[in-house]
C-alpha cells in the first residue's frame, strides 16, 4: 500500500480580502508548478475547513452558527409558539440560501469543465437542501437540540469545501476523491479524549484514506462522534489541524503542512511590528508557548499528536498567496533546529558551542484581568491557595500566569467576553478568602526562545528595556522550563513594549 509523504490542510478561516480573491489565492496554490509537481511525485492528503469570506462574521461556519441559533430557537418554542418556529425555519432557510449561492458562484467562476461544473453544483444544493430539510424535520418531530445538532450543522461548511477542492483538482487534471468522515468511527459519547480515543479515530483515518488508492483524498476537516461535542468540547475550532494531525500519524507522513495566508510563524506579529522577521524554524515547545500566549500558531493537540508518533512529523506552515516559499518548520527533532536562524539575508547556521544571539519570539496576549487577593489572615492557612483555585475551578476559569508570596496572590486570567458573568461571580467568591482588587484592560507581554536559558542576563535586559521606555510592569513570571518570560502590562502600551523589545533584543543584535 502506498503511502503519502504529506498532509495538506487549506485554511481559509481568515481571507481579508474579497471572496473572489480568497478563491483566487487557493486555486492559485492548487496549481502552481511547485505544488503540481509535489502532487505528481508524492502521495498527498487534502483536508479542508470550511470556506470564508472577507469578513470573518459571513463565512461559511460563522453563517452556519447563525443557523444553528435558529435552529435552538426552534427547539426553544416548540409547544408554544408556532409562527415563530415556522419564521425561524425561514430564516434558516434564507442563510442556507446565502451559503448555497456563495459556493455556486465558487463553481462557476473557478471548474472550467462543465460536466465537473454540473455536477458539483447540483451536489452543493442537495447538500444544503439536506440540512434545510434537518431543520424542517426538527420542527415536525420536535428532535432534541443539543451539541450534537450544533456539530451536525457545522460540519456541512467542511463538505462543501471539500466538494468544491475534489473538483477544482479533477479540473487540473488530478485524480480526487472526496472523503467524508463525519461518520468514519464509532465512539462512546461518555469515553474522554484520551490517547484511545486519538488511536481510534486515526486508525479509522487511514481505512478511509487507504481506500482512495491512487487518487488524492480530500478529507473534510470536521470529523464527528466525539466525546462531549466536536465544535464545543476541548478540541474547539482547531479541529481541522487536528483532523490531519491524525491522518498524518496514521499514514506515517513525511510531513504535514498547514496552509495559511501568511509566510509563517514570525519573529513577532508582523502587522504590528514591522521589524518582524520570518522564523525558518522553531520547536514544538516554542510554537506551543506562542499558541498559548498570544500567536495563532498551530492548535496544540495537533502538535501533541505529531510530535508523539513514532518517527515524529515535522509540520511545515505555507502560505497560498506565496506556495514556492520554504515557510516555517517546526522540526521535532530538536538538533536539527537549534540555532534557529531568521531568514533574511540566508545567515549562515550558527556553530554548536556559539551561545544563542536572541530570542525567538516576542507576542502579546489580549484582554487580560489581573486578580491579586490577599489573605485576611496574620499567618497563612494552607488551604488559602486550594481555596483560591477551587473557586476558579468551579467557574471553568484558567489562571495564565500566576506570582505568589505567603499571603498574596496575583492571577493573569484571560477574561472574554463569554466569561464576563462567571469572572464577576468568581471575584466576589474570592472576597471570601481576603483582600481582592482587579486590575481590568491589561495585557501579557513574553519573550519565547527554547535557548533562552542559555542567554545570561536575558530576564534583566527585557525588563530594563521596558523601564526605560517607561512600560510599567504589574507581574512578572518565568516557568521553570525557562523556555519563556512574562509580564502583564497595561494593554494601551502593548503594541509599544513589542515593539521596543523586538527592537533591541533582535533587530540591534543582528
Amino acid at each position: 500500500m502506498i503511502f503519502p509523504r504529506s498532509v495538506w490542510i487549506w485554511k481559509r478561516k481568515k481571507e481579508r480580502k474579497k471572496e473572489r480573491n480568497g478563491l483566487k489565492l487557493s486555486c492559485m496554490a492548487v496549481t502552481d508548478p511547485a505544488n503540481r509537481a509535489s502532487l505528481s511525485q508524492n502521495r498527498v492528503i487534502v483536508v479542508c475547513s470550511a470556506r470564508s469570506t472577507g469578513k470573518k462574521a459571513e463565512g461559511t461556519t460563522s453563517r452556519l452558527l447563525a443557523v444553528y441559533g435558529k435552529l435552538r430557537g426552534v427547539g426553544a418554542a416548540m409547544c408554544v409558539d408556532e409562527e415563530q418556529q415556522n419564521e425561524l425555519v425561514e430564516q434558516a432557510r434564507g442563510l442556507m440560501l446565502d451559503i448555497c449561492n456563495d459556493h455556486v458562484f465558487a463553481a462557476e467562476a473557478y471548474i472550467q469543465d462543465p460536466s465537473l461544473r454540473g455536477k458539483l453544483i447540483q451536489t452543493i444544493k442537495d447538500e444544503c437542501q439536506e440540512l434545510v430539510e434537518y431543520i424542517v424535520a426538527a420542527k415536525r418531530f420536535n428532535l432534541e437540540i443539543n451539541s450534537r445538532a450544533k456539530d451536525r450543522v457545522i460540519s456541512f461548511g467542511e463538505k462543501l469545501s471539500c466538494r468544491f477542492m475534489a473538483a477544482l483538482l479533477q479540473d487540473k487534471g488530478v485524480e480526487s476523491e472526496y472523503v467524508d468522515l463525519c461518520d468514519s468511527f464509532h465512539y462512546d459519547a461518555n469515553e474522554r479524549l484520551d490517547g484511545k480515543f486519538y488511536r481510534t479515530a486515526s486508525e479509522a483515518f487511514t481505512r478511509k484514506i487507504a481506500a482512495c488508492e491512487s487518487r488524492v483524498p480530500v478529507v473534510t476537516g470536521f470529523f464527528g462522534n466525539v466525546p462531549g461535542s466536536l465544535i464545543d468540547g476541548d478540541i474547539g475550532r482547531g479541529y481541522t489541524d487536528l483532523c490531519a494531525a491524525l491522518c498524518a500519524v496514521g499514514v506515517k507522513a513525511e510531513e504535514l503542512q498547514v496552509w495559511k495566508e501568511v509566510d509563517g510563524i514570525f519573529s513577532a506579529d508582523p502587522s504590528k511590528v514591522p521589524t518582524a522577521r520570518l522564523l525558518s524554524s522553531i520547536t514544538p515547545s516554542e510554537a506551543a508557548e506562542l499558541t498559548f500566549y498570544g500567536s495563532e500558531v498551530i492548535h496544540h493537540l495537533t502538535m501533541d499528536q505529531v510530535i508523539r508518533a513514532e518517527p515524529p512529523i515535522p509540520i511545515r506552515i505555507k502560505n497560498v498567496k506565496n506556495p514556492r516559499g520554504n515557510g516555517t518548520i517546526v522540526v521535532p527533532d530538536r538538533i536539527l533546529s537549534a540555532s534557529h536562524q531568521l531568514t533574511r539575508d540566508s545567515p549562515k547556521p550558527q556553530a554548536e558551542h556559539k551561545k544563542p544571539k536572541r530570542p525567538t519570539a516576542v507576542t502579546i496576549k489580549d484582554h487580560i484581568s489581573v486578580i491579586n487577593v490577599h489573605s485576611n489572615k496574620r499567618s497563612i492557612s494552607h488551604g488559602f491557595f486550594a481555596r483560591v483555585f477551587s473557586i476558579l475551578d468551579t467557574y471553568s476559569i484558567s489562571v495564565d500566569l500566576i506570582s505568589t508570596s505567603e499571603v498574596h496572590v496575583s492571577m493573569a486570567i484571560h477574561s472574554s467576553s463569554q466569561q464576563v458573568e462567571a469572572f464577576g461571580k468568581a471575584t466576589k467568591e474570592l472576597a471570601e478568602c481576603g483582600d481582592v482588587s482587579v486590575l481590568n484592560d491589561m495585557a501579557i507581554l513574553s519573550l519565547v526562545g527554547a535557548e533562552m536559558k542559555n542567554m545570561v542576563g536575558i530576564a534583566g535586559r527585557m525588563f530594563s528595556t521596558l523601564g526605560e521606555h517607561n512600560v510599567n510592569l504589574e507581574m512578572i513570571s518565568q516557568g521553570a522550563s525557562e523556555i519563556n518570560i512574562s509580564c502583564v502590562i497595561s494593554a494601551r502600551d502593548a503594541t509599544r513594549a513589542m515593539n521596543v523589545l523586538h527592537t533591541h533584543l533582535f533587530t540591534f543584535l543582528e
